[in-house]
């Protein structure tokens, strides 16, 4: 019985017969165990079909710890929720005096259709919901809990063949059709052999009550225990118990204390003992949390990524592993791993001397120990952020850890095994390499950090240790800290700590599942027909949500803070991949990347007056300080040096980060960001461009000596990406200063400039010319040279691709993607066509993108391969790079191409947009999101698409006009 020996966050369990043996039992000893449970943290739920008033005056439970005790009683109609204080109701299904009064004559009509089969039945009581109907009126079966249930079921079974009637599954037949004859529309009929009731609830309610409650709190499937006596078959009928295994809590832990004589279902465990075989149950539960046990997951294979296994593959999953919160991330690196070269835990917006992310002392080493077991595994549970680490037999070493999503400083981790496999050691250690180091113990409380110039990061931690010789149990609890304000960083962390001790490790883990699942609420992605690319997509999902802070500000580089890759640089990345998807499912965190950028608008326009020009100018590469950190030469395939030019020619950047914050305002309805805080992003930007601009003999504005997205060609003259962009800028730019009536004459030049500035549309051919001269480059096609992704530039040399037609990743066609407004209408399906076949995607920036463009241009099944290229890319480590952290953007852009290639969302002002467009694989598509302070679900099918809100939205779907939708939302034909 394994699975019984896990630890469970929440218990569910019928009253008579499971808890106590009848309801005149003494239940003492089950109230103190169940009180104890709640002040360890368990959530209790009792489930009977009686009233509130008999559990609680049997039980007297009175818990005052973080577990809250729950009485679902009446058969599902009401929930009280149970304090020191006593009982208090929290929910009821009341019936209607129409319900009410159909259910009385349900009933009279029962037993009426009973008696004229000769089967005297009674109506012996009225309850709330229900009427209950006596089919064995003998004294001695007063209470069938007394009786041998297999002799009432034989009792029973007589009295119904004497009147001709097969068993009580034909009884329950009648009472339905009955009821339904009566008017109640959803009959709920029960039996405990010796009754029947026709009710509008059961114990399913009480169970889903149950499993909604736990669920908005992170906890779900084996993570919850379900004990019954009658959950098989009784008297030819599924047992009364039965009813709480609903479909919400499928993947839950089920067993039996009960006889069973029709025997136990399959997935049920068979415990017996009754009501003092459930108090053993419950003891151990006690003792885990007494011993400090390390908490389970729920495997759920919908939710649970495993990570590679293999020592080759260590570095990539020790990436796919990362844990962020926005503020801090931490590698996968497994506790008995000596140090290593890669920043091990960093902290967002803290860099190095050299420029790259300062990496802080580990907080999660034990010794080094034995060789890993053959059936040792990880997982990355997506559903509560948690890493988890154990065995098949579960045996070995196990360990769980998180950063938390609640307290965003907070770090926990719990680990067990056999003393050969744990050695505690010191709380902090060196991250290794080149990095000063110090650690200074403080009492109980060790504090450990690492420096580089002025940046510091630091941890302050108490350990723990228990459990027996032969297995050891640890526990830390850790908080990070960096030089602020004066203050060391050590003095930071230790400072912080004391919430987190007094909190301890199971509090704080309760508090973090709770704020995953407030944060999957917003943002919940269902794929039907295609488990793989739902459990990829939810893997985006997570690591888009962990990717900035909810305030202040967060600078997302290219890799997060998942891996050392880029430095933790902020590229065009953040504003144009990340920030949409951001916007829609975390907006807080969309805003503070917004935050990054406004607060380097000084080194921004202090680059533009060293150029000589006006504005802003952002660079390429930003760090701490928001200057260029671009590097200008790198390794080449050969070891040669080669030169990066993008810092000096991919300045479409500087209208990214203007779009961005628009498309912030647009998306989320903050308008007052776009006149307030952000008026600058766009302003600024815009006047950059006015500067930048020369107007050629032709008396056209031109951009000269430019870099698009397509990086095979640099230094090119009128870049469409770049001109339209730019273009683009010019007019929001101009349209804010009207706005708020500034420098109209600025804002005039800026129309005017926009209007002048040449744009590569190619009337004859229908197409954008990439830039100025593309259409004489050589004509190659990608794929007869080799099958993308491929990097077509070391493959047969950059000047080779130079010379030709290969592009790198979507560079006109990113136009259609960001501001469809600018281009020519109709225009995307003959850029797609054109430029897609030369398309190299040697960008992992580029499946995604190209995957939303064919979705929106009715070409389902192109985008759906290039989806699962880009959902699978650091999953199966496409591009062999993954080692180095996570890529960011394309996990934006795997939430971009579902939600605004397959599911066809858009904005126009304020309307929403829906006009799904679903591959054969996929039944449906579900997103949950927000728009314009709406939170909204949408699910797509072929043939109509529903959509919830919690606020009056306009909507338009499938191209009709706009229409009113009123919560909770409909159905829309498509």
């Amino acid at each position: 019985m394994v699975a019984l020996d896990a630890t469970f966050e929440a218990l569910l369990f019928d009253w008579d017969g499971t808890a106590v043996p009848d309801r005149q039992a003494d239940a003492s000893q089950l109230r103190g165990r169940v009180e104890a449970l709640c002040a360890a943290g368990v959530h209790v739920f009792v489930v009977s079909g009686t009233h509130m008033e008999n559990v609680d005056r049997q039980l007297r439970a009175r818990p005052a710890g973080r577990g809250r005790l729950h009485l679902c009683c009446n058969r599902g109609s009401e929930v009280f929720e149970v304090s020191a204080a006593g009982p208090a109701l929290v929910h009821r299904r009341q019936a209607t005096v129409g319900e009410d009064r159909a259910l009385t004559v349900a009933a009279a009509r029962t037993v009426a259709a009973l008696r004229a089969r000769g089967l005297e039945a009674a109506v012996v009581s009225q309850r709330l919901n229900r009427r209950k109907i006596d089919l064995i009126p003998v004294p001695q079966w007063a209470d069938p809990k007394k009786a041998d249930i297999g002799l009432l079921a034989g009792a029973v079974a007589d009295r119904l063949a004497g009147a001709g009637i097969a068993d009580l599954a034909e009884v329950v037949a009648i009472a339905a059709a009955e009821a339904r004859q009566a008017g109640v529309t959803d009959p709920h009929i029960t039996s405990d052999v010796k009754h029947i009731e026709v009710g509008l609830t059961d114990k399913a309610d009480s169970a889903t009550f149950a499993a909604h409650w736990l669920g908005a709190r992170g906890i779900t499937g084996q993570l919850v225990l379900v004990a019954g006596d009658e959950l098989g078959p009784v008297g030819g009928l599924p047992g009364s118990d039965s009813f709480m295994l609903v479909p919400a809590l499928a993947r839950a832990v089920v067993v039996s204390v009960g006889v069973e004589p029709g025997g136990v279902p399959d997935g049920v465990l068979h415990h017996g003992g009754g009501p003092a075989g459930f108090l053993e149950l419950l003891d151990r539960q006690l003792a885990r949390r007494r011993d400090r046990r390390v908490p389970h997951i729920d495997p759920d294979p919908a939710w649970v990524v495993p990570l590679p296994h293999r020592r080759a593959q260590e570095r990539v999953a020790e990436t796919l592993g990362a844990l962020t919160n926005g503020q801090a991330g931490m590698r996968a690196v497994r506790e008995e791993a000596g140090a290593g070269g890669v920043p091990y835990l960093v902290v967002s917006g803290v860099y190095d001397a050299g420029g790259g992310l300062l990496g802080g002392p580990r907080w999660t080493g034990t010794e080094p120990a034995r060789s890993r077991r053959a059936g040792e595994r990880r997982w990355v549970d997506l559903r509560t952020g948690v890493l988890f680490r154990s065995d098949e037999g579960g045996e070995g070493l196990r360990s769980l850890r998180f950063v938390s999503a609640a307290a965003p400083r907070a770090m926990a981790m719990r680990a067990e095994g056999p003393a050969g496999a744990l050695a505690p050691g010191a709380a902090l250690r060196s991250p290794g390499g080149d990095v000063d180091f110090a650690r200074e113990p403080r009492g109980e409380v060790d504090r450990a950090r690492t420096r580089s110039g002025e940046a510091e990061v630091a941890v302050a931690a108490r350990q723990w240790v228990g459990g027996s010789p032969e297995r050891p149990v640890l526990e830390r609890l850790a908080v990070w800290g960096t030089a602020r304000d004066g203050i060391p960083g050590m003095d930071d962390a230790e400072a912080a700590f004391s919430e987190v001790q007094g909190a301890g490790f199971d509090a704080l883990l309760a508090a973090h599942r709770s704020a995953w699942a407030r944060r999957w609420a917003g943002a919940a992605v269902t794929v039907e027909g295609d488990p793989d690319s739902q459990l990829a997509a939810r893997f985006a999902v997570f690591h888009l949500l962990g990717a900035a802070a909810g305030s202040d500000e967060s600078a997302v580089g290219a890799r997060g803070l998942t891996g050392e890759a880029y430095a933790g640089h902020v590229f065009w990345d953040a504003d144009v991949f990340v920030l949409p998807a951001l916007a829609a499912i975390w907006p807080q965190g969309a805003r503070a990347m917004l935050e990054y950028r406004i607060r380097r608008l000084p080194a921004a326009r202090a680059e533009a007056a060293r150029r000589g020009l006006r504005g802003a100018r952002f660079p390429w590469e930003s760090a701490a300080e928001g200057t260029d950190v671009t590097p200008r030469m790198a390794n080449g395939p050969q070891g040669q040096l080669v030169a990066i030019a993008t810092g000096v020619r991919e300045e479409h950047i500087v209208a990214d980060v203007a779009w961005a914050a628009a498309r912030y305002a647009a998306w989320t309805g903050d308008g007052a960001f776009l006149t307030g805080a952000g008026r600058d992003l766009v302003v600024d930007t815009a006047r950059y461009w006015a500067a930048r601009i020369r107007i050629g003999p032709d008396g056209r504005g031109h951009l000269y000596g430019v870099m698009g997205p397509d990086e095979y060609h640099q230094a090119v003259d009128d870049n469409a990406y770049t001109n339209v962009m730019a273009r683009w800028n010019l007019r929001a730019g101009a349209e804010l200063l009207e706005q708020t009536g500034d420098a109209q004459d600025e804002a005039g030049t800026w129309r005017r400039l926009a209007d002048l500035l040449v744009d590569g549309w190619d009337g004859a051919r229908g197409v954008y010319e990439q830039f100025a001269g593309y259409f004489d480059l050589d004509p190659l096609i990608m794929r007869e040279i080799a099958s993308p992704p491929v990097p077509a530039d070391v493959l047969l040399g950059p000047a080779r691709v130079a010379r030709s037609q290969l592009i790198k990743q979507p560079d006109v066609c990113m136009l259609h993607h960001m501001v469809p407004g600018e281009v020519e209408p109709g225009s995307l399906a003959r850029c797609l066509d054109f430029y897609e076949p030369r398309n190299a995607h040697g960008s992992s920036l580029s499946p995604a993108i190209s995957a939303s463009l064919l979705a929106r241009a009715g070409q389902p099944e192109r985008a759906l391969a290039l989806f699962r290229l880009a959902s699978r890319l650091d999953l199966d480590d496409v591009t062999g790079t993954t080692a180095g952290g996570l890529h960011m953007a394309t996990l934006g852009g795997v939430w971009q191409a579902l939600a605004y290639g397959f599911l066809g969302l858009h904005a126009d002002g304020g309307v929403l947009g829906v006009d799904p467009c679903l591959p054969a694989a996929w039944s449906a598509l579900g997103l949950r999101f927000s728009f314009r302070g709406v939170a909204l679900e949408v699910r797509a099918e072929n043939t109509h698409v529903v959509v919830g809100c919690d606020r009056p939205l306009a909507l338009s779907v499938g191209g009709r006009p706009p229409e009113a939708l009123a919560p909770p939302g409909g159905v829309i034909e498509l």
